[in-house]
C-alpha cells in the first residue's frame, strides 16, 4: 500500500559561495583552526563547538576541575567565561587581584590541561547580572573612545595580558576573546578595544561580539554571535510569554533576538531583527541553559525546553552551539548584582547565580544536562558533516501558528538530517498524526518512514536521511543518531523518541543479523526496532560491516558516551572517564551498564545506606509584611535587609556529619516563600523562590561533629507582585513561609576498577575505603 506523504522539501543549496574572512585565515591565525562563510574548520574538517559558559569567579577555585570534568562529560569542548572587572578590582586604589577564586591564569591552565579550549569575554563592560555591567564604580561607564575611558581600559587590559598573554599564542587554549557586550551604535569603539587588547598581550584567531538587537559591528573586525532564551527575567510582571522567546521554538533563518536585554538597551535597541551578516556562519554564544531569577519575575525553564531550542537552532543552522550558563554559581561578595539600587530595572538576588543551568551552582546535574548530552555526542560525532549542510525550512515563520508541523532539512545535497519539533513552553503544541517526510535531495527522492507515524506533543528529534557510516549507508530512520563507537567491529548507536515508532532503512541486498526484514520498492526496512542492549549486524553485497545499536527512550536519558568505543548506561550523577578510567558519582545506590565492544557488563557502584537524621526547627514565626512598593514601573523591588529580617521566619537545621562524606554534600529544601536566606558558618546563600528544590552546600570541614544552617524565609502572600511558574502559583496563601521537607544529597566518587573492561568481569567489590552517600529523614508532616 502506497501512502501519500504529509511533508514535502526540496534541498535548496547555499545562496553565496563559500568565502573565508581574514579573521583566523590571515590574522590572529591558530594552526588547524579556521573560519569561513558557512563553518569553522579544525585540522581539515569542518567544526561545531559546543561552549558552555562557566565564570571562574563565582565558583570556589577547589571546585573548578570537578565543574570543568563535568562540563566535558557533558559534551562542552570549549568553556566560556566573563572576566569582571569589579570582581578583581572593586577600589581605584588597589591593585587587581589575580589570586584564589580570581586566578583566572590558572583557571585558564586547567581547562587545557582537561581537554577544553577557553573563550574569554573581557568586555570591559560584560553585564551577567553584574553591578555596573563588571566596570568598577570609580571607571565612568561611557563605553565609547572617550580617552579617560580608554586609559582606564588600557591599565585593565594590561593586566590581563600579562597574565593570559601566554595562553593566547598557537599552543595556548585561548582560541576567543568577545569584546564588550550588547554594544548596539559603537562599531568604531569595538576597532578600539580590539586594538587595546592586542597592544596588551591578548590575542586570538576569534574575536567575537554580540550581534543581537540590531547591533551595528564593525564588518569583519569581529565574529557576530546571536542568542536566544526559552524565557527572560527582563519581561514586566504583568507581561505574558513574549514573542521573542516563541520564535526559539520554531526553525527559523531569523537569528537576531530584539528582546535580549532590551530593558536595559531602551532606544539603543530597536526591536526590529537584523540580518546575519553574510560573510559569517550562524553562530551562538547566549542558547538559554536555564534563566537567573530576578525578583519581579522567576522564569524556571524545564530541561526539555532548554534542549528543544537547542535543537531547534542546530535545525535552523547553526554553526557553533553556546550556552549560557552551562555551569551556575555565586557572587563572590555582597553588593555585586545588578539591582534597583545600582540603577538596574531588574533586582537580582545578593548571591544566587544558579540560572537554573544543566550543572547548578553547586555542581548538580539536572535533566538539561542529560538531554543536552546526547545532542552534543551527535556533534561530535556528525558535526563535521552538518556543519557543511545547508538549513532548508519550510513555510513563513508565524510565531503564533501551533497547528502547523515544524520541521526543517539540514543537507549537501546528497545526504542530511530531518529535524522535528513539538514542544514549546507555556502553550503546549498538538501532536501530529499520520506522518509521512518527502525529502528532494540533488539526485535523488527519499520519502519516508514506510508507513505513516504519529508524533506526539512535546517531541523533538533529529533524524538521518542518507546516513553513510564506514561503508554502510542508513537510508533513513525515525531514529535519532547519537554516536559512532569506534574501533575494529563500529557501532553506530542510534535511540528511539518517546512514543515514536522506530523504523530504519537499508539499500537492498544488505544483510541484517537480529532483526527480521521487510523488503520494499528496493529497501531493506526494519519496522518497529524496539530498544534493546544486544546490537543488531548489517552487512553489504560489498563487504562492509556495522553494528546498530537502538536504545530505548528511557535508556536514551541515562546514556554516556566514554569514547574509545566504550558507553556506559547508569542512573548515576555523573558518569565519566578519569586517567582513561570510567568512574561514577552517586548520590545513592546505582549501577553501571558498561558496553565496551560486544555486550554491556552491569557494575554496582553503591550498597545500602542507613537515612542521616536532619532535625529542623522553626525558632520564629513570619509576620505580615507591608506592601511592596513598585519604584520601577512594572517591576517590584525585593524587600531590603531590615524589613526581611523583622518579618522572616527563622528555622535552625542540624545534621551531624559522622554518615557524611566529605567530597560533596547538599541540603535541600523544599519551601514556600519569597525570599529566603541560608547561612552555613561564615558563608550565605539566598534564593528568590520559584518552586524549585534549593540546594545548599553543606560540605562538612574537618573535624565538624555537626553542620549548623540557619534559614529566614520572608512571606509570600497572595498580593506580592511578582511572577511565578503557574505550576506553583497555587501555593500562594495568606501568608506562606514554611519549609516543606530537607534531603541530604551525599555526591561520593566511585571509581570501576581496570577488571570492568574486561568481558565477563565480576561486580565491583565493596570497598571500605568509600564512604556511603546517604538519604534524609526530615518530612514536614
Amino acid at each position: 500500500m502506497t501512502y501519500p506523504a504529509t511533508h514535502a522539501v526540496k534541498h535548496i543549496p547555499w545562496d553565496l559561495p563559500e568565502t573565508r574572512p581574514a579573521m583566523a585565515g590571515a590574522e590572529d591565525t591558530r594552526p588547524g583552526l579556521n573560519l569561513t562563510s558557512r563553518s569553522l574548520w579544525r585540522v581539515g574538517r569542518r567544526w561545531i563547538p559546543v561552549t558552555g559558559e562557566l565564570h571562574y569567579s563565582r565558583l570556589p577555585r577547589h571546585r573548578w576541575q570537578e565543574a570543568l570534568q563535568l562540563m566535558k562529560a557533558g559534551g562542552i569542548s570549549v568553556v566560556s567565561t566573563y572576566v569582571f572587572w569589579i570582581h578583581h578590582q572593586e577600589h581605584q586604589d588597589r591593585e587587581p587581584l589575580f589570586d584564589g577564586d580570581l586566578d583566572v591564569a590558572a583557571f585558564v591552565r586547567l581547562c587545557r590541561d582537561t581537554g577544553l579550549e577557553v573563550i574569554i569575554r573581557v568586555g570591559p563592560w560584560c553585564h551577567g547580572e553584574v553591578r555596573n555591567g563588571g566596570l568598577p564604580d570609580w571607571v565612568a561607564p561611557v563605553r565609547n573612545d572617550d580617552p579617560a575611558y580608554l586609559a582606564e581600559v588600557r591599565r585593565w587590559f594590561g593586566h590581563l595580558g600579562r597574565r593570559l598573554g601566554g595562553l593566547c599564542g598557537p599552543g595556548g587554549p585561548i582560541i576567543g576573546i568577545q569584546l564588550e557586550n550588547e554594544l548596539y551604535d559603537q562599531p568604531d569603539h569595538l576597532i578600539t578595544l580590539k586594538g587595546l587588547a592586542r597592544e596588551c598581550g591578548l590575542h586570538a584567531p576569534l574575536w567575537t561580539a554580540t550581534a543581537w538587537g540590531g547591533a551595528d559591528l564593525p564588518v569583519g573586525e569581529v565574529f557576530p554571535l546571536y542568542g536566544g532564551y526559552a524565557d527572560g527575567f527582563w519581561v514586566d510582571t504583568p507581561d505574558g510569554w513574549h514573542d521573542s522567546f516563541r520564535t526559539h521554538f520554531h526553525f527559523t533563518h531569523q537569528w537576531d533576538d530584539p528582546g535580549i536585554g532590551k530593558d536595559l538597551a531602551g532606544d539603543k535597541s530597536t526591536g526590529v531583527p537584523g540580518a546575519k551578516h553574510p560573510d559569517f556562519p550562524a553562530a551562538t554564544c547566549e542558547l538559554g541553559g536555564g534563566m537567573a531569577t530576578a525578583y519581579h519575575r522567576r522564569p524556571w525553564p524545564s530541561g526539555k525546553d532548554i534542549a528543544a531550542l537547542a535543537l531547534c537552532k542546530l535545525g535552523s543552522g547553526s554553526a557553533w552551539q553556546g550556552y549560557y550558563m552551562y555551569a551556575g554559581g555565586a557572587n563572590p561578595r555582597p553588593g555585586l548584582q545588578e539591582s534597583h539600587a545600582t540603577g538596574y530595572p531588574n533586582d537580582l538576588p545578593t548571591y544566587n547565580y544558579d540560572f537554573h543551568a544543566p550543572i547548578g551552582a553547586h555542581l548538580q546535574t539536572r535533566d538539561s544536562f542529560h538531554l543536552l548530552r546526547n545532542q552534543h555526542a551527535f556533534l561530535a560525532a556528525f558535526g563535521d558533516r552538518l556543519a557543511g549542510m545547508n538549513a532548508t525550512i519550510p513555510g513563513a515563520l508565524d510565531v503564533h501558528d501551533r497547528t502547523t508541523l515544524r520541521w526543517s532539512l539540514r543537507s549537501d545535497g546528497r545526504s542530511g538530517f530531518v529535524f522535528v519539533n513539538t514542544h514549546q513552553p507555556y502553550e503546549p503544541l498538538p501532536a501530529h498524526s499520520d506522518v509521512r517526510f518527502d525529502v528532494e535531495l540533488d539526485e535523488t527522492r527519499v520519502v519516508f518512514p514506510h508507513r505513516p507515524i504519529d508524533i506526539p506533543s512535546g517531541t523533538f528529534a533529529c533524524w538521518p536521511v542518507h546516513l553513510e557510516v564506514h561503508g554502510v549507508t542508513v537510508n533513513w530512520a525515525t531514529l535519532q543518531v547519537l554516536t559512532v563507537l569506534e574501533g575494529e567491529d563500529p557501532v553506530l548507536v542510534l535511540t528511539k523518541a518517546d512514543g515514536v515508532p522506530g523504523h530504519l532503512s537499508l539499500p537492498a541486498g544488505s544483510r541484517v543479523s537480529g532483526h527480521s526484514v521487510l523488503e520494499r520498492d528496493g529497501q531493506m526496512i526494519l519496522d518497529d526496532v524496539l530498544g534493546s542492549r544486544q546490537p543488531l549486524t548489517v552487512e553489504t553485497p560489498e563487504g562492509a560491516r556495522l553494528r546498530l545499536l537502538v536504545l530505548d527512550a528511557a535508556d536514551a536519558r541515562r546514556v554516556w558516551p566514554l569514547g574509545d568505543g566504550r558507553l556506559a548506561i547508569s542512573e548515576a550523577d555523573i558518569v565519566l572517564l578519569e586517567d582513561g578510567e570510567p568512574a561514577a558519582v552517586s548520590t545513592g545506590p546505582a549501577t553501571v551498564d558498561l558496553f565496551c565492544g560486544d555486550a554491556f557488563e552491569r557494575y554496582d557502584v553503591d550498597g545500602a545506606r542507613a537515612p542521616v537524621p536532619v532535625k529542623v526547627v522553626q525558632t520564629s514565626e513570619a509576620t505580615t509584611p507591608p506592601v511592596r512598593p513598585i519604584t520601577v514601573p512594572g517591576r517590584a523591588s525585593a524587600p531590603d535587609p531590615r524589613t526581611f529580617a523583622a518579618h522572616a521566619a527563622r528555622y535552625t537545621i542540624t545534621v551531624p556529619t559522622g554518615a557524611l562524606g566529605s567530597e560533596r554534600v547538599l541540603l535541600r529544601l523544599d519551601l514556600v516563600g519569597d525570599v529566603a536566606t541560608a547561612t552555613v558558618g561564615e558563608r550565605t546563600e539566598d534564593l528568590f523562590w520559584d518552586g524549585a528544590p534549593w540546594d545548599i552546600d553543606i560540605t562538612p570541614p574537618h573535624g565538624a561533629q555537626a553542620i549548623e544552617v540557619q534559614v529566614m524565609i520572608y512571606p509570600l502572600d497572595e498580593q506580592t507582585p511578582v511572577w511565578l511558574p503557574e505550576a506553583v502559583r497555587s501555593k500562594r496563601t495568606e501568608r506562606s513561609a514554611c519549609i516543606l521537607s530537607a534531603t541530604v544529597i551525599d555526591y561520593q566518587a566511585r571509581r570501576l576498577p581496570r577488571h570492568c573492561l574486561i568481558p565477563g568481569a565480576a561486580a565491583i567489590d565493596s570497598d571500605p575505603g568509600y564512604p556511603r552517600s546517604r538519604a534524609a529523614s526530615f518530612q514536614r508532616s
